[in-house]
C-alpha cells in the first residue's frame, strides 16, 4: 500500500504531461484499454477466474461509473489547475469523507485514535496547501474538479469494499474497468483517438504506459484489492501518504517549488496513517 500510495503521487505530474494531448475522456479510453490487457496478463500469471457473483454486478456497475467520473473530473482539474495542488486536495479530503461516509452508513463511531489521525491529515493538507498564505486556493481554476474527485473516490471506495463478496477483488476490479471504458468511449472523439495512435512521441507513450500499466494496474488495483481486505476506511487513510509524494515529484519533474511546510505536512501525513491504523 505505501509503495502504491508512493506511485500515485508520481502520477499526479505524470498525467499533468498527458493533459496536453488529449480531451480527459481520449485519454481514459487509452488508459483503460491498456489497464484491461495488462490486467488480463496477471490475472492469468495469478490463475484467477474472471468470474462474480451476479449479486455483485450492480455494486460493479456504480463502481465502473464511478471511476470514470472520476477520471473525467482528475485530468479536467489536472488540465485546469496545479498537479501538486491537486494532489494535496483531493488526497488530503478522500480519507476525511470516505470516514464520514463509514460512519454515517456503518453508524460507527471513529476511534480515539482515528480522530487523532483524521486530525492530522486535516492539519497536514492545509499545511501543505499553506492556506494561511493562499485563502482562494479552493476557488482556483480546476479545484472544483479536485473536490468533486475526492468525493467521487470515497463513494466509489465504500463500494469496492465489498468486492470479496462476490468473488476474486482482481476479477472485481477487471470488470469494473471494463464497465468504465464502456462509459467513457461514446464521450470520446474517435478522430483524436486516431491520431494518437499514429503518434510517435515518447511523452505520451512513456506518461500513458506510467499511468495505466503502473498506476491504474499495479498500484491502484492493489488499493482496490486492499480495500476489500480492511475496509474502505482504513485503506482510504493510507491516501494520506500521497499529498507529499505529489508535491516532491511535482518538484523534481516539473520544477514546482518545494518548500518547508511541505516537508512539516508530509511528515503528519505519514503520522496520521500511523494513527489511524495502530491497534
Amino acid at each position: 500500500m505505501i509503495i502504491s500510495m508512493i506511485i500515485w503521487g508520481i502520477s499526479w505530474p505524470s498525467n499533468k504531461v498527458l493533459t496536453s494531448f488529449a480531451s480527459p475522456a481520449v485519454l481514459g479510453v487509452f488508459r483503460y484499454s491498456l489497464v484491461l490487457i495488462s490486467l488480463l496478463i496477471l490475472l492469468i500469471l495469478l490463475r484467477t477466474k474472471l468470474v462474480i457473483s451476479k449479486k455483485g454486478i450492480p455494486f460493479l456497475l456504480v463502481s465502473g461509473t464511478l471511476m470514470a467520473t472520476y477520471n473525467y473530473t482528475f485530468l479536467a482539474g489536472l488540465k485546469n489547475g496545479s498537479p501538486g495542488a491537486g494532489g494535496i486536495l483531493v488526497t488530503t479530503l478522500n480519507p476525511v469523507m470516505a470516514y464520514g461516509l463509514g460512519m454515517l452508513i456503518d453508524w460507527k463511531k471513529p476511534t480515539k485514535n482515528e480522530i487523532i489521525g483524521l486530525l492530522f491529515g486535516v492539519i497536514a493538507g492545509l499545511s501543505l496547501l499553506k492556506v494561511w498564505g493562499n485563502k482562494d486556493i479552493f476557488a482556483e481554476p480546476g479545484n472544483l474538479f479536485f473536490l468533486l474527485s475526492a468525493l467521487t473516490w470515497a463513494v466509489m471506495s465504500k463500494f469496492t469494499s465489498k468486492s470479496a463478496k462476490y468473488g476474486s477483488p482482481f476479477a472485481f476490479t477487471w470488470w469494473m474497468y471494463f464497465v468504465t471504458l464502456t462509459c467513457l468511449i461514446p464521450f470520446s472523439d474517435f478522430t483524436e483517438i486516431g491520431k494518437l495512435v499514429q503518434t510517435t512521441d515518447m511523452h505520451f507513450w512513456g506518461n500513458v504506459l506510467f499511468s495505466s500499466v503502473i498506476t491504474v494496474t499495479l498500484a491502484t488495483t492493489t488499493y482496490f484489492f486492499a480495500t476489500s481486505k480492511i475496509g474502505a476506511e482504513k485503506a482510504s487513510s493510507f491516501i494520506f501518504i500521497v499529498p507529499f509524494s505529489a508535491a516532491v515529484f511535482s518538484f523534481l519533474i516539473l520544477g514546482e517549488k518545494l518548500e518547508i511546510h511541505t516537508i512539516v505536512g508530509g511528515l503528519l501525513g505519514i503520522a496520521a496513517v500511523y494513527m489511524i491504523n495502530k491497534k
